[in-house]
């Protein structure tokens, strides 16, 4: 019951910093203390989905993010100055976990955001005592094998024709990480 409370607190708490006067001084954009992490919420998904369609030709709809939060999954925003910038959903069971998606908005790329999300997601799947965390990648997406590499996964397969592409299908290369 405590987890569920927490949540509701986190969702809705208001830090003056971020929500009023990072509107009005966008350089507190600019500092790391103004990005925080908290669990996503149903008004969340507005955000998430306008993520989702810019950064992938195949996107998420709405209803794959609603399911997600009905089937209890660990949804995480992080959030610039009360703007969603990035997301990261996580299926926790049975000693394993699996990052379902990790996105990071355009305009925020490249200043490890998706270093932290995926941090983020490691912490919670060790918090709910998995023994292991899963996922998948477009082989196509350099930035991100090279940061799975990076923060210790291994290639253990390869998913023939996973992802939908513009020209047909494409494999998904599949690692895995030992907590």
């Amino acid at each position: 019951m405590n987890e569920f409370f927490s949540w509701i607190w986190g969702s809705l708490s208001y830090n003056a910093e971020r929500d009023f006067y990072g509107k009005i001084f966008p350089r507190l954009a600019e500092r790391d203390d103004v990005y925080e992490f908290r669990p996503m919420s149903f008004s969340d998904f507005d955000a998430v989905t306008d993520i989702e369609r810019q950064v992938y030709d195949f996107p998420w709809g709405k209803g794959v993010f609603q399911d997600c939060f009905k089937a209890r999954y660990l949804c995480w925003v992080y959030e610039q100055v009360g703007q969603v910038v990035a997301y990261g959903i996580l299926a926790v069971g049975a000693g394993e976990s699996h990052i379902m998606n990790l996105c990071v908005a355009p305009r925020v790329q490249n200043k490890g955001i998706g270093r932290r999300i995926l941090e983020k997601l490691i912490e919670e799947a060790r918090h709910k005592q998995a023994d292991i965390i899963l996922l998948e990648v477009r082989p196509s997406n350099e930035a991100a094998v090279a940061l799975y590499t990076k923060m210790g996964f291994s290639e253990i397969g390869l998913r023939k024709d996973y992802y939908p592409a513009k020209n047909g299908r494409e494999d998904a290369i599949l690692y895995s990480k030992t907590l």
